[in-house]
């Protein structure tokens, strides 16, 4: 079952500077994160007949044209259960329908299966047919995703990969840069790299770093011009990682080793 890829340039941190809009099917359609209107999206879906939208997750750069192909088209507007009001507030727009992890959208082409993949964000999930996912920010081919305060978690971001491992499809195909044609290797990859930062937080905490910003500049050996904002955030969801694994404790000020560990 494909997927059509229409690339739309939007504000984002992502250093494509797009986001990667999705359509599957051409009767019964369903397209995933209308970042913006715009040609090279209107093009793709000028020949289908779109039934369904729907999002990875709510950030701006994935969430921005919701409301304009809902009214255009009628399509049935879909959001993740629990997460209805962030889903309005993100998009102007009350969702008609609510799936969770399991959930099925008929199209055309066939089923769309729905899977939890929170940590990005709290709502995050990604769209699976056949040997094909829709990963929206869960993995890149190169480089790292964001999982900062206030919204990521590690914890959760991590199960996320491992079920996607687990799960083993054939390709991902991501909100930000090219497909993922190594989707195992992608997800240890970014696993590995999680853990770590991870070592590099606990190790600075347990040498005597205490407040986020002393743990920022002992975690991170590189320039951070311009993306410090997004460190500092990440430096904040190990901490309360850490914390919650007794690791070592976190009052949202300053840290201090797990002497009872």
């Amino acid at each position: 079952m494909d997927w059509h890829r229409a690339d739309v340039s939007v504000p984002t941190r992502a250093p494509t500077g797009s986001t990667a809009a999705y359509v599957c099917g051409d009767e019964a359609a369903l397209l995933v994160d209308p970042p913006d209107a715009g040609d090279a999206l209107d093009s793709l879906l000028s020949d289908r007949s779109l039934a369904h939208i729907a999002l990875t997750h709510h950030h701006p750069d994935h969430a921005g044209a919701v409301a304009h192909y809902a009214r255009e088209t009628g399509a049935t507007v879909w959001a993740r259960r629990g997460r209805a009001s962030a889903f309005e507030a993100a998009t102007g727009i009350t969702p008609d329908r609510l799936f969770s992890g399991g959930t099925t959208i008929p199209t055309g082409a066939g089923p769309v299966t729905v899977i939890d993949t929170p940590g990005h964000a709290p709502e995050h999930v990604a769209f699976a047919t056949d040997g094909a996912v829709v990963s929206g920010d869960l993995a890149v081919a190169e480089g790292t995703v964001v999982v900062g305060a206030p919204e990521g978690d590690v914890r959760a971001y991590l199960a996320s990969l491992r079920r996607l491992h687990a799960r083993n499809p054939d390709v991902l195909l991501p909100g930000h840069g090219p497909r993922i044609e190594t989707p195992r290797e992608t997800c240890a990859r970014l696993i590995d790299h999680r853990l770590a930062r991870e070592r590099r937080v606990r190790d600075a905490v347990h040498d005597g770093a205490a407040t986020l910003d002393e743990i920022l500049e002992a975690a991170y050996e590189k320039d951070l011009t311009g993306v410090r904002d997004l460190a500092r955030g990440t430096v904040l969801t190990h901490l309360e990682k850490l914390a919650v694994e007794g690791a070592i404790s976190w009052d949202s000020e300053r840290a201090a080793p797990n002497l009872a560990e």
